[in-house]
């Protein structure tokens, strides 16, 4: 298996997308979809799945190897390799295949689009994050409150890769504390225009010789605005100016001034900022004064549950390479005959502690993959029916955001740490891909908000959202699958297993006062992040457990010899899960609801 090999999971994408969800049924009843077709869908993704493999993968290493290059005047060169690698993603149609055709997209179904971006992040997660974020920059820009002309002129750019975009929030000392930024915009005499200044750090693709011009959406603060997060609003900077007609002007004084060497996604320039350092910044706000953290999330909740999409395309990336390996990987014997003088060698994927590292991935990649699409299959759902269902619709994927963004990039670091543990001594050095994914997904727990403020939102906000209303949709929903995996006699354990943990996670969210009450808020703080663990944990486990009931059905009705396989594969996914990697969930029940504050006592740690 050689360093740049990429395979993409196609059997598990199409068996979550039309075995599992039915999506082309309830797509078809959609006016807005209703000229796709099943044979659409697989033509979009196997078109996606050999651009992933064949074109974006090989640039992953030397991406990474080679990395951006700053040359102290303002400009960064991304990788060489990755040019005609996003021009063949440009020219496939699938930088924003989900946006709307007036403005440029495909118009396809969201769970299509983030079936693709899969694809692409597992096969090369920096390149990917260029496309990635102009598509989020682009969606925003076509928010009602974007200048007309704004919209008019920059979208079909930036989806025809010609621009691209960027958010900047981040500020030395006001990362996380956004509401602490210090970048200015100061009236001018032109009411649309805006003269800004200060400096962004931490920038995802603040510049790159891919694209002819970049649009950054800037938060910066107006000279009488009110302290916190209240006071922001919302500006677009363009590299270059432009005109209404797309023609390109002056260079705007928003410069690089310095890029980042970091631990991964070395192909992604993380560059420093200044605006109006050396001249004029103009920019124009977006929507009215005040309004740029309400706008902004509008981008950030996309973010959010785009690193949910990259931690699972680096998860299935990692997985799939330390499945082959262990297929091919001669060591040892079996342990039947280790007393043996001259044992016959056998490939590691038979030995059961192997075993046992594979399964925990397999088993925690699909369920991420059944999460995601599924809260990507409800977001299609909101383009059509009573304004009751899609608010109800909203609220389950606003719950399960922080799941995505949190638990799902907690869970693929520890995939790609297992698969760097199959691989051995080799895993550890280049000459393979895993110690790559292994610093490519660490930073997916940092940035778009840390793991530990999405634990914070889940307990402080969602969990609380009009007395534990989002909670309650969520677990009904729970039971109802339940009752449907009931039926089946062969899941009697998973399902009481589950219910179990079910049980668990009720209990603790009430113990901490989350739903219908105020509660203990600085201790329930301090237990977020292992809350959120123990619902995502749950999560994923009733994701497991539903696959499992499609995939005995599927067995049930007489599935072709070639699929048997497969479906087993499912119910083990069910029953290792549920007996091996849910019961965390009553260990951190309980050590939730032990209630233990000591870390929080005055002079421990000053």
């Amino acid at each position: 298996m050689s360093a740049t090999d990429y395979t993409v999971d196609l059997r598990d994408i199409k068996f979550v997308l039309f075995e599992q969800l039915r999506a082309h049924e309830q797509l078809a009843l959609i006016p807005r979809y209703k000229d796709f077709d099943r044979d659409m869908y697989d033509a979009v993704l196997d078109m996606a799945a050999e651009l992933a493999e064949t074109t974006v993968a090989p640039v992953n290493k030397v991406g990474d190897r080679e990395g951006c290059k700053f040359d102290g005047n303002g400009n960064v060169t991304t990788p060489a390799c990755f040019k005609p690698a996003f021009r063949a993603i440009v020219e496939s149609g699938l930088v924003a295949a989900s946006m709307n055709i007036e403005h440029g997209g495909q118009g396809l179904p969201h769970v299509v689009d983030v079936a693709t971006h899969e694809m692409f992040s597992g096969a090369a997660t920096a390149f990917n994050m260029y496309p990635g974020l102009t598509r989020a920059a682009a969606n925003l820009l076509t928010w009602e409150g974007t200048p007309a002309w704004i919209t008019s002129t920059a979208v079909h750019r930036m989806l025809a890769g010609e621009w691209s975009g960027t958010m900047c929030l981040t500020e030395a000392g006001a990362g996380t504390a956004v509401g602490d930024n210090r970048a200015r915009a100061t009236p001018t005499a032109d009411s649309n225009i805006f003269h800004l200044s200060g400096e962004k750090m931490f920038i995802s693709g603040g510049d790159n010789d891919l694209t002819t011009n970049i649009l950054h959406l800037v938060l910066a603060r107006l000279p009488d605005a009110p302290p916190g997060t209240k006071g922001l609003s919302i500006f677009v900077v363009p590299k270059f100016m432009f005109a209404a007609d797309g023609t390109l002007g002056a260079r705007n004084d928003i410069k690089v001034v310095g890029i980042e060497h970091k631990m991964g996604i070395n192909g992604s320039a993380t560059c420093t900022i200044a605006l109006g350092a050396t001249g004029t910044c103009v920019g124009y706000l977006l929507g009215v004064p005040g309004q740029g953290m309400e706008i902004m999330f509008r981008m950030m909740n996309e973010a959010r549950i785009g690193v949910g999409i990259q931690s699972l395309g680096l998860a299935s990336a990692a997985y799939q390479n330390a499945l082959a390996y262990a297929k091919d990987r001669v060591q040892g014997s079996a342990v039947e005959n280790f007393r043996d003088a001259d044992p016959p060698r056998i490939t590691i994927n038979q030995h059961p502690d192997v075993r046992r590292m594979l399964a925990t991935m397999k088993c925690t990649v699909d369920a991420m993959r059944s999460l995601i699409y599924s809260v990507a299959n409800r977001f299609d759902r909101t383009h059509h029916g009573e304004a009751a269902e899609k608010e109800y619709l909203l609220g389950l994927v606003e719950l399960m955001t922080p799941i995505i963004k949190a638990h799902c990039s907690d869970k693929a670091f520890e995939v790609c740490v297992t698969a760097l543990q199959v691989f051995g001594g080799y895993g550890y050095i280049g000459e393979y891909p895993v110690e790559q994914h292994v610093r490519d997904a660490k930073i997916t727990s940092i940035y778009e908000g840390t793991n530990g403020i999405q634990a914070m939102d889940m307990l402080g906000r969602k969990m609380r959202k009009g007395q534990g209303m989002l909670f309650m949709s969520w677990l009904n929903e729970a039971n109802e699958e339940l009752d449907r995996c009931r039926t089946i006699a062969g899941l009697a354990d998973e399902v009481a297993g589950l219910e179990r943990a079910r049980d668990q996670l009720g209990q603790t969210a009430m113990h901490l006062g989350m739903v219908g009450g105020q509660g203990n808020l600085r201790g329930a703080m301090l237990q977020a992040t292992p809350f959120l663990e123990l619902f995502g944990l749950v999560v994923l486990g009733l994701h497991s457990l539903w696959q499992a009931r499609i995939a005995h059905l599927a067995i049930q009705a007489g599935a072709r010899p070639e699929d048997l396989k497969f479906y087993k594969g499912k119910l083990m996914n069910a029953r290792f899960y549920i007996k091996n990697v849910l019961p965390k969930a009553t260990a951190l029940a309980k050590a939730i609801q032990g209630g233990d504050e000591s870390c929080l006592e005055d002079g421990l740690f000053e």
